[in-house]
């Protein structure tokens, strides 16, 4: 029995570390897709998504690049709650004209301290690259100042002239001018598939299994042990 209470422990500390060394797998795996992701050549707006479309969750954080003008300074807005280095400020949200689209495409340009009024615009034709991003949750509704809590696409489109693309931009490269003085807003790290890695969490798993699979055949042994040595007693105790 000591033999077996000592092959249980190696038991379910090989199976607990390997289990743990999967999930460690699996942990580096996503995080791998993610910097993968963000490290991609960007790619033309238009073979990621269309002006109706939705966007797929393998296409949140791809890198695109987009050619257009932007709208006047006045449809522009600011989205507050933004906090940088631990500074609460706002995001600048600006309608970007899609080149040969007839839609716009939302682009945060950077952020700003300021949120006293609306700051001015690129002029002229432009090329932006970032990052595409969902739209957020939230009422999206619009107070004084073109300011709003949340980026909620569909709650905007009444806000600008023309279609809104289902989907912003977040802008990544702040290498062309610009006449506003915006902060650039580092991109969010996302999401990766759910299947990425998988193979490692499910090995991990079985090791778990394995492991607590170990301790119910040690509690068995135990169990049937401890009930035929009392049996073995009762039966001498009765001769």
């Amino acid at each position: 029995m000591l033999a077996l209470h000592g092959l249980l422990v190696v038991v379910v500390a090989a199976t607990g570390l390997l289990g743990w060394w999967q999930l460690d797998a699996w942990r580096a795996a996503q995080a791998n897709d993610v910097a993968q992701r963000l490290d991609r050549a960007p790619v033309a707006l238009a073979a990621v998504l269309g002006r109706d479309d939705p966007l797929a969750g393998q296409d949140v954080g791809v890198p695109v690049v987009v050619d257009g003008r932007y709208a006047p300074a006045g449809e522009q807005f600011l989205v507050s709650g933004r906090e940088l280095d631990g500074v609460e400020g706002f995001w600048v949200l600006s309608p970007l004209r899609v080149a040969g689209a007839g839609s716009s495409l939302l682009v945060v340009r950077g952020w700003t301290a300021a949120g006293q009024e609306l700051p001015p615009v690129p002029s002229g034709s432009v090329r932006e690259t970032g990052v595409l991003l969902p739209g957020e949750e939230g009422s999206g509704a619009v107070s004084a100042g073109r300011v709003v809590t949340s980026v909620r696409v569909p709650a905007l489109v009444g806000e600008v002239r023309g279609d809104l693309y289902g989907a912003y931009l977040l802008r990544t490269d702040t290498s062309a001018a610009d006449p506003a003085s915006l902060e650039p807003v580092p991109p969010p790290a996302g999401d990766p598939p759910w299947d990425v890695g998988l193979r490692n969490l499910a090995y991990g798993a079985q090791w778990w299994l394995f492991g607590g699979f170990a301790v119910f055949m040690w509690w068995r042994i135990c169990s049937d042990r401890v009930a035929l040595s009392r049996r073995s007693q009762v039966s001498q105790a009765s001769q």
